[in-house]
């Protein structure tokens, strides 16, 4: 069911180097079809969404844009149990976003040069949420509340109708929740799209983010310089370390968690104990049986999942950061002594009661994280990403006669007479 192997130094590289291949380059005849929907979409806007939404979802919905009414009584409709919890997910994301937000500053020096920088929010931002099946009301709640915290003035949300043409309730109801502008029902190239470059009645936004399938991920790729996006996400992953304290029951539930989102999905673990590595292997094949998504995720720990058996913790840890995965779990006895030498990872939990489902719901961090090892140089979503900024700068004229010389010289070196006489000219 899934691969067991030694850490030697040959087999857990080349096994870590196969999964490269889930991220690999996207099929032409994608790329093609989702080319041709933009353009489409480009030059005609809302016919076109809805010559595609007809096309690939055989009706259209009810409205285009819904209601606000109908989004205020999905909400009061809603199972109280949902909204509570939901309520609760909203104030730790809140929480712990609200203090990434940042300040401009402004400096003065003694020869009477002011200098700084604002911080502003993006004046509209388009999120993307998958519907039917794939509905994930919490990626309502990760995409829109570091924007608003950010300043963002509108966020404009689209996400797919159901099969009657009628948008998901619970997506309605985290839209409500985080205060989402409005709502739109399309889906798919053809949403974004719409986002990227505005129709009759779909603002033009200046960032796209939310998760979305291959068709939408393409789309956000191509449309990447038209708009910002948040990242380019590929199959989930989860990475476990741990020691011989760590509970294979609970290892087991936490490397499935992540196996049943895609076939594609990766789900690793790290262990120095032989005893644990084999008691979860068991644990898999026994839960699994369980599991409503069980062909999932059995075809993802069979051809993207792993139990290797470490030397040491510190192995473990090195290859951790060899891997950079898109959620890291430290299941250890003193799982704080790893943190500090825990340097690519989106998101790290640490210890025996910290499971991932815990950050994709509630805990607060933000659960739109980087993936296929860009954890080296990307990072988490957060209220930065839905920010601008943008320096100024004021200078006196004794001021810029202190400066002149060196400008000059500097640009005369660089051949740019022009930028030299803009100088010049203020002292002739």
């Amino acid at each position: 069911m899934i691969t067991s192997l030694k850490a030697d130094g040959k087999s857990e590289y080349e096994f870590l180097s196969s999964l490269k291949k889930r991220s690999g380059e996207v099929d032409k005849q994608v790329t093609e079809t989702v080319s041709a929907i933009l353009d489409d979409v480009h030059e005609r806007g809302d016919t076109a969404v809805d010559a595609y939404t007809l096309k690939f979802d055989g009706k259209l919905p009810q409205y285009r844009e819904v209601p606000r009414d109908v989004i205020n009584d999905a909400l009061t409709q809603a199972d109280p149990a949902f909204v509570n919890a939901m309520l609760n997910a909203v104030e730790n994301i809140t929480d712990y976003h609200t203090r990434q937000k940042r300040q401009g500053f402004l400096t003065t020096k003694e020869n009477g040069v002011i200098m700084g920088q604002r911080v502003r929010g993006l004046k509209r931002v388009g999120l993307y949420v998958p519907g039917g099946t794939a509905a994930y009301p919490s990626s309502v709640l990760m995409n829109a509340i570091p924007a608003k915290i950010a300043g963002v003035e509108e966020i404009i949300m689209t996400t797919p109708p159901l099969k009657d043409g009628t948008p998901n309730q619970d997506i309605l109801v985290a839209a409500a929740l985080c205060g989402v502008d409005r709502v739109f029902l399309m889906g798919g190239a053809q949403a974004a799209a719409a986002l990227a470059y505005g129709t009759e009645t779909v603002p033009k936004v200046d960032k796209i983010v939310g998760p979305g399938n291959i068709f939408v991920a393409t789309a956000k790729k191509l449309l990447y310089g038209t708009v910002d996006i948040d990242m380019i996400a590929g199959p989930s992953e989860i990475l476990v370390i741990a020691d011989d304290s760590a509970n294979p029951k609970f290892l087991a539930a936490d490397l499935m968690s992540q196996a049943e989102h895609d076939r594609l999905a990766s789900a690793i673990l790290l262990t120095t104990s032989e005893r644990v590595a084999q008691e979860t292997a068991q644990e898999l094949a026994r839960q699994c049986q369980e599991m409503s998504r069980r062909d999932i995720i059995e075809a993802s720990l069979r051809d993207y999942g792993a139990i290797v058996l470490c030397r040491s913790m510190e192995q473990a840890v090195e290859l951790a950061n060899e891997l950079a995965p898109e959620h890291l779990e430290v299941c250890a006895e003193n799982p704080m002594e790893y943190i500090g030498r825990i340097d690519n990872a989106g998101s790290v939990f640490l210890g025996h009661y910290a499971p991932e489902p815990l950050g994709d719901y509630y805990a607060g961090p933000n659960h739109v994280l980087p993936t296929s090892g860009t954890a080296r140089f990307f990072s988490p979503l957060s209220v930065d990403s839905f920010i601008k900024k943008s320096s100024f700068i004021y200078y006196t004229r004794d001021a810029l006669e202190q400066a002149k010389d060196d400008v000059i010289l500097i640009a005369e070196k660089e051949r740019l007479t022009a930028h030299a006489n803009a100088i010049k000219v203020r002292f002739e």
